[in-house]
């Protein structure tokens, strides 16, 4: 029953136990939190509120948008709705901030709350302390309630924009009679996904898993091991493409025409390959989690590559600071800010599409023409504190190898080991990357019993 409180917003369970889960009690005091810490500030006295598929969603929308109105703000009700979707959504309609129902990779027994601040972003890791920090709250029910209303065309703002940007070649993509199967996972990436596609004038469309009634059919995280309806379905027939996206559609992962796993990690650097090929010179940023592969495209580009600790929102603050082409995570999420600061599997479907027509290459074709790492990921359930951790770790090893902007990263020359407290999840990450899967887990395996990790 736990209830996880982090940069990546409030995530829990939903056995209604005040403080031990996404108890309606919870949600209510967070939304007031959320109102009274950053949203007070703001000009604008409107937010948005969408949410995913899952079936706890609807109940959690009602109880936000009840205090919301309560404390005499105005709501407008997005429905279902993918996160880059609302994101973009605050800055058309100049809102002070939106909360977006969600858990992500999580499964059913979860649910979340996502804020975003008033350029559509998620709320800065001190911001988000000031809405965590214990206190009891109380509505004030306004003598005059804020006004509800509802907009239906966000998805259309959404792919609209994504279709202004120079890349996109709508005739040339149209042309290729590409066929593409995608697995929504049964939430709102199961309507986006194949809208946007035959946006791009995509025709050949097997849709799996794409009724949001929120049944997850399988486990929602998108890993090999969980997608292996797609796989088959690929191998089955004659796609060019395979898709999937977790329930709130920010994160994208591909299958190659073979059947076989792109590799989540490998996202980012095709669609980064993309753009950097036509932007020789630009900075990419991933976090520290995230494949060797991105830094060496960058490079051979002339491009200079920065890392962040992970978590979107350190990443967009490091790709401000540094002004980055593209950057986003290893996990499948592509950032683009020349549509919005977040991560958005829509942009990176458009720009590695886009970048398989212009080369005319299948997407195994183009693996074999990106470095070649292979990442082992494992977690745990720890006890112990990750400062013990890294506290063992620097007696094993060079300062200079060490990285504990986020956890602990030991880098050797072309393999790395991260093990960090996750986000999302009350468990110890391990991550691990070299140029074989059999390295990659070897140095996992022989770090963890040197740290006695178990």
């Amino acid at each position: 029953m736990p209830l996880i409180k982090s940069i990546s917003g409030i995530r829990g369970t939903l056995e209604n136990i005040p403080g031990e889960s996404l108890s309606d009690y919870d949600v209510k005091q967070f939304t007031l939190a959320y109102l009274e810490e950053i949203i007070l500030y703001e000009s604008s006295k409107t937010i948005l509120v969408g949410r995913d598929a899952r079936k706890s969603g609807k109940r959690i929308s009602n109880i936000i948008i009840d205090v919301v109105l309560n404390e005499g703000y105005n709501v407008i009700d997005l429905g279902l709705v993918t996160t880059p979707t609302i994101g973009i959504a605050v800055k058309k309609h100049k809102t002070a901030g939106a909360i977006m129902i969600s858990a992500s990779h999580n499964d059913e027994k979860w649910n979340a709350l996502k804020l975003l601040n008033s350029n559509g972003e998620f709320l800065h890791p001190e911001e988000v302390q000031k809405v965590i920090k214990e206190k009891n709250r109380t509505q004030s029910n306004k003598e005059k309630p804020g006004n509800l209303s509802s907009y239906v065309n966000a998805l259309d703002d959404h792919i609209n924009l994504i279709l202004s940007q120079n890349f996109i070649n709508k005739n040339n993509i149209a042309s290729k009679s590409i066929a593409v199967a995608v697995d929504g996972i049964n939430s709102v990436g199961g309507v986006a996904i194949p809208k946007f596609l035959e946006s791009l004038g995509i025709k050949k469309i097997k849709k799996i898993n794409c009724n949001p009634d929120g049944n997850f059919n399988h486990n929602p995280e998108p890993l090999p091991e969980n997608i292996t309806d797609l796989c088959s379905e690929m191998k089955r027939g004659k796609y060019q493409l395979g898709i999937v996206v977790d329930p709130d559609a920010d994160r994208l992962v591909l299958v190659d025409e073979r059947g076989e796993p792109f590799g989540e990690e490998y996202t980012l650097v095709a669609a980064a390959e993309y753009l950097l090929s036509k932007n020789n010179g630009a900075s990419t940023c991933s976090n520290l989690s995230s494949t060797l592969a991105l830094k060496n495209i960058t490079e051979k580009y002339g491009g200079k590559y920065f890392s962040s600790a992970v978590g979107e929102i350190n990443v967009v603050q490091v790709m401000k600071e540094k002004k980055c082409l593209i950057g986003g995570e290893g996990n499948g999420g592509v950032i683009y800010p020349m549509t919005h600061y977040g991560r958005d599997s829509l942009i990176g479907i458009g720009l590695i599409i886009s970048l398989l027509v212009e080369r005319n290459i299948s997407l195994s074709e183009l693996k074999k023409e990106l470095p070649e790492y292979n990442i082992f990921k494992t977690k745990i359930n720890y006890k112990g504190e990750i400062s013990s951790i890294i506290s063992d770790v620097k007696k094993l090893y060079d300062e200079s190898l060490i990285d504990t902007t986020d956890g602990v990263k030991i880098n050797f020359s072309n393999s790395w080991i991260h093990i960090r407290k996750s986000n999302t999840e009350p468990v110890i990450r391990i991550i691990s990357e070299a140029s074989s899967m059999l390295e990659a887990e070897k140095i996992c395996k022989e770090i963890m019993s040197k740290l006695r990790i178990v």
